[in-house]
């Protein structure tokens, strides 16, 4: 029984975020049209990308907020399918949304009417990753095993 309450509360510590005390970064690039790397389809999820192309004119900058954004800027509204006209900004945000919910959404940046994307964590305004910690799961899988013995 005792072994069993150990290995909860060791599952437990493993599955708190501590990430939460630890200064977020965020991708800081900006691209018009076909020109830069900044645009989706954004290819780099981690610093190890970004520097084994240098010149990219992406880097990765502290974020004391945590809030990262993509921007997308068009000259017009209706010119969203045209990608020329389209510039792409990923950057940190001093502040997050006032409902600190992720999303993306038509808001107003800089006086200008633009598509933006919120997001709160390390890098999260690059390319998604569908990256699993397979140690994590494996300790969740043997744990789960364990306790409905």
């Amino acid at each position: 029984m005792f072994y069993k309450i150990a290995f909860s509360i060791f599952l437990l510590t493993v599955l708190i975020d501590f990430s939460e005390s630890v200064v977020k970064r965020c991708f800081s690039c900006r691209s018009r049209g076909d020109l830069g790397s900044c645009k989706d389809r954004f290819k780099y999820t981690n610093i190890s990308q970004l520097n084994a192309e240098p010149g990219i004119g992406a880097e990765v900058v502290p974020c004391a907020s945590g809030w990262c954004g993509k921007i997308i800027e068009t000259r017009d509204v209706d010119a969203k399918e045209q990608e020329f006209d389209t510039a792409t900004q990923r950057t940190c945000l001093q502040r997050g949304p006032s409902d600190s919910e992720e999303r993306c959404d038509d808001t107003v940046w800089e006086y200008k009417k633009v598509f933006m994307c919120f997001c709160h964590g390390d890098l999260c305004n690059g390319a998604s990753a569908q990256v699993y910690n397979l140690c994590l799961l494996l300790t969740l899988a043997l744990g789960i095993q364990f306790i409905l013995k």
